[in-house]
C-alpha cells in the first residue's frame, strides 16, 4: 500500500499528520498547497501544488493531480481538506484510487464546503462531531482526531 496525503497547510495538515499512526508504516507522500518549512519526515516526499480558491486555478490542480498520481501511483488518498482534495479525488476516481476524507474538526455543527463536496466523492467519509450526523447520513462518526502541537 502507498498513501497520498492531501491537505492544505495549517490546521488541515496538522490533523492529517495526527493520523500518522494509520499510515506511517506504509510508503507515503504529501501534497500541500503552499511552500512551508517542512518537518524532517516530510522532506523529500512532499509536492506543492497551486493554491486555488474555487477559481480557474482548479484546472491547474487537475493537471497537477494527474501528473502526481500517475507518477507516484498511490493505492489510497487520505485527506482532511481543503480545496485541492476535490481535483485529487476526481483524478483519483479516474485512476481507480480510493479516497478517504476526514471532515476537519473545526466544523462542529455545519459542514465545510470541501466536506459537502467530498461526501459525494469519497469512498469513505468520516466526521468528527456527532452534530454533523444529519448532514452526512452515510458517513462514519469517528470522534475528534487527537493531536498535539
Amino acid at each position: 500500500m502507498k498513501v497520498c496525503i492531501v491537505a492544505s497547510c495549517g490546521g488541515h495538515l496538522t490533523e492529517a499528520r495526527a493520523l500518522r499512526s494509520a499510515f506511517d508504516h506504509y510508503p507515503h507522500f504529501y501534497v500541500v498547497n503552499a511552500t512551508m518549512p517542512l518537518p524532517d519526515d516530510m522532506k523529500g516526499r512532499t509536492y506543492v501544488v497551486t493554491h486555488a480558491e474555487r477559481d480557474w486555478r482548479v484546472l491547474t490542480n487537475l493537471y497537477e493531480a494527474w501528473r502526481i498520481l500517475r507518477r507516484e501511483r498511490p493505492t489510497i488518498i487520505l485527506s482532511t481538506g481543503a480545496g485541492q482534495i476535490v481535483p485529487f479525488a476526481l483524478v483519483g476516481r479516474l485512476l481507480r484510487i480510493p479516497v478517504v476524507f476526514v471532515e476537519v474538526s473545526t466544523q462542529v455543527t455545519e459542514p465545510s464546503v470541501s466536506g459537502r463536496i467530498m461526501y459525494h466523492l469519497a469512498d469513505r467519509f468520516f466526521y468528527q462531531w456527532k452534530a454533523l450526523a444529519h448532514h452526512f447520513p452515510n458517513g462514519v462518526y469517528g470522534g475528534p482526531v487527537l493531536w498535539s502541537s
